[in-house]
C-alpha cells in the first residue's frame, strides 16, 4: 500500500495522532495488551451479541463434494427395484448430461435406530448414530453443474463474489479463542473445485477469510509446523510485532479506510503470532487416547474429524471438513462412471463422522455443536448415457437431495420432508439451499434477516432475499 504522503501544514489532529502514537496508538496497544494473553474484548474476531438465545454456538460443517446419491444413502426407493431399466414415467428433469433409464440401487438399506430411519449399507457407522440426526430428505438447489452449486451452498449465492458461510458467522458472532483463527478449513486431500470462492470473505473485510488447511506431509503430525520461528524468541517476536503493528495502525489512520486490506493484515499478524503457542498443540494428536484414535480410524480424513472435534472444543466458530472433489482427485463422490465409486468414498469417511458425533456426546459438546454433512446436490435415479466409460453412473440432480444435521438444537431421529417414488423431485416440504442457512444461523442465534453488510449500494445477506427457518426441525 502507497504511503499517504502529507505536503501541507499538518492539523492539529495529525500532529496529535504522530506525536507519541496519538490516540490510535493507545487503542492499539489496548488491543494488543489483550490479544497476547488471548482475552482481546476489543478487535474485529472478538466475541458479539447474539440476536436471540442460540441453541449452538459453533459449526463443523462436512462437505461430501461431487454429490452424494440420495437413493443409494439415505432415501431409498422401492419404486427404482420394480422399474429396474425402464423409462422415467413423466417428462425428465433438467439435468448437465444425456440421460437414460431408472437405475435401481446397487446398496442395501436397512432400519436403523431407535428412529428406524433407512440408512444404506455404505455407511453401517452413521446408522449406528442415526437417532442423533434430522435427516433432509427434500432438498433442492439451482444450478446442474458443481462449481455454482458449491458455491451456492457455501455462500448463498451462484455466482462467485459473495462471502461465505464461515466469514458471515466469523462477522456476525466473532469467536471465543482469540488465540485461533474463527474460520477453518480442513481439505486432506489438497484444494477441492472452486476453492477461492468456497471460504472468500468476499467484501467483508478480510479478516473473516477461512484459513486453509491442506493435507500434512510433516513427520511431526502438524500440518501448521511453519508457524514455529525459530530464530527469534517469543518477547524478540513481540517486540517486533508491536513495532510493525504501530507502524500499520499509523498508515491505516493517515488513509482513514477502516476495514481495509491492511487492518485485516494487522489482525491476521497477530492471530499468526499467537497460533504459534496454542495452534501447534491443537493439531498435534499425540495426547489423544489409543481408545480415541481407534474411534476415528486411520486416514486423513479421519484425523480432520479428529481435529475438528479438538478446535470446536476450544471454541473455534465454524469448522469445515472437505471429502473428495480435490482438484486431480481420479475418485471422488461424483460418480458418473459407476455408482459403486460411493462405496470407496464411504469407505474412507464413514466411520470418522460416526466417531465425530459419538465424541462429541461423549464430552457434551453435541448439544451445543451443530454439526452438518452436507453435499452441493444429488444423483439422478436414471443411469447416465453419452460416454462410452460410462456403466452405472448417475448424473448431477438438483431437484431433490438430501443432508443430515446433528447436535445444536436440531431434532434427532426425524426425517424432514420427501422426494418423488423415484427420488427425482421433491415432493414434501421443500428446502431450498437459502432456507437451510437461515435455519443454522437461526441456531445459532442469528437472524438470517438482521445479519447485513452494506457494499455497493445495497444491504447484502447471507440468504440473498428469501430463506425461511424450518422450525419443524428445531428442537
Amino acid at each position: 500500500m502507497t504511503p499517504h504522503l502529507i505536503s501541507r501544514p499538518w492539523t492539529r489532529r495529525e500532529a496529535l495522532r504522530t506525536m507519541g502514537g496519538g490516540f490510535g496508538m493507545c487503542a492499539l496497544g489496548s488491543v494488543l495488551a489483550g490479544a497476547s494473553n488471548g482475552s482481546a474484548a476489543t478487535g474485529p474476531m472478538a466475541v458479539k451479541p447474539h440476536h436471540h438465545t442460540p441453541k449452538a454456538k459453533r459449526l463443523i460443517f462436512i462437505f461430501l463434494s461431487g454429490g452424494l446419491s440420495q437413493i443409494d444413502s439415505f432415501d431409498p426407493k422401492p419404486m427404482l427395484d420394480k422399474l429396474d431399466g425402464q423409462p422415467l414415467p413423466y417428462s425428465m428433469p433438467i439435468s448437465e448430461n444425456a440421460l437414460g433409464n431408472l437405475m435401481r440401487s446397487p446398496f442395501q438399506f436397512e432400519k436403523r435406530g431407535r428412529s428406524g430411519i433407512d440408512v444404506s449399507e455404505l455407511f453401517p457407522n452413521l446408522g449406528g448414530v442415526i437417532d442423533e440426526f434430522c435427516v433432509i430428505r427434500s432438498m433442492h438447489t439451482d444450478i446442474p453443474n458443481h462449481s455454482p452449486s458449491m458455491t451456492m451452498l457455501n455462500t448463498g449465492n451462484s455466482q462467485p463474489g459473495r462471502p461465505a458461510l464461515g466469514s458471515w458467522l466469523t462477522y456476525g458472532l466473532g469467536t471465543e479463542n482469540q488465540n485461533l483463527p474463527g474460520f477453518l478449513v480442513l481439505s486432506p486431500l489438497g484444494p477441492p473445485r472452486s476453492f477461492t470462492n468456497l471460504w472468500s470473505s468476499a467484501f467483508l473485510p478480510a479478516v473473516y477469510q477461512g484459513t486453509f488447511i491442506t493435507k500434512d506431509d510433516t513427520e511431526q503430525g502438524s500440518p501448521i509446523e511453519y508457524l514455529r520461528n525459530t530464530r527469534l524468541t517469543q518477547p524478540q517476536q513481540r517486540r517486533m510485532l508491536d513495532l510493525v503493528q504501530q507502524m500499520n495502525q499509523l498508515q491505516i489512520e493517515r488513509r482513514q479506510e477502516p476495514g481495509s486490506e491492511l487492518e485485516a493484515t494487522v489482525a491476521s499478524m497477530e492471530t499468526a503470532f499467537r497460533m504459534q503457542t496454542e495452534a501447534p498443540a491443537v493439531f498435534s494428536l499425540a495426547s489423544e487416547s489409543p481408545a480415541t484414535l481407534k474411534l476415528y480410524g486411520d486416514g486423513l480424513f479421519a484425523k480432520a474429524c479428529l481435529t475438528a472435534r479438538r478446535l470446536s472444543e476450544r471454541g473455534v466458530r465454524i469448522v469445515q471438513i472437505y471429502s473428495g472433489g480435490a482438484v486431480g482427485q481420479t475418485i471422488d463422490w461424483d460418480s458418473h462412471t459407476d455408482i459403486q465409486e460411493h462405496r470407496k468414498m464411504a469407505g474412507d469417511t464413514d466411520q470418522a463422522m460416526a466417531a465425530l458425533i459419538v465424541d462429541l456426546k461423549q464430552r457434551g459438546l453435541l448439544d451445543e455443536t451443530l454439526v452438518l454433512i452436507g453435499t452441493e446436490f444429488g444423483r439422478t435415479p436414471v443411469v447416465e448415457r453419452g460416454d462410452v466409460n460410462l456403466q452405472n453412473g448417475r448424473d448431477h440432480n438438483i431437484h431433490g437431495f438430501t443432508v443430515l444435521l446433528a447436535g445444536g438444537g436440531m431434532k434427532g431421529g426425524m426425517i424432514y420432508g420427501a422426494t418423488d417414488e423415484f427420488g427425482f423431485k421433491v415432493a414434501a416440504n421443500p428446502v431450498h439451499v437459502h432456507d437451510l442457512h437461515a435455519t443454522m444461523l437461526h441456531l445459532l442465534g442469528v437472524n438470517h434477516e438482521r445479519l447485513t453488510f452494506r457494499y455497493s449500494g445495497r444491504d447484502f445477506r447471507l440468504t440473498d432475499v428469501s430463506g425461511r427457518v424450518v422450525t419443524e426441525v428445531i428442537a
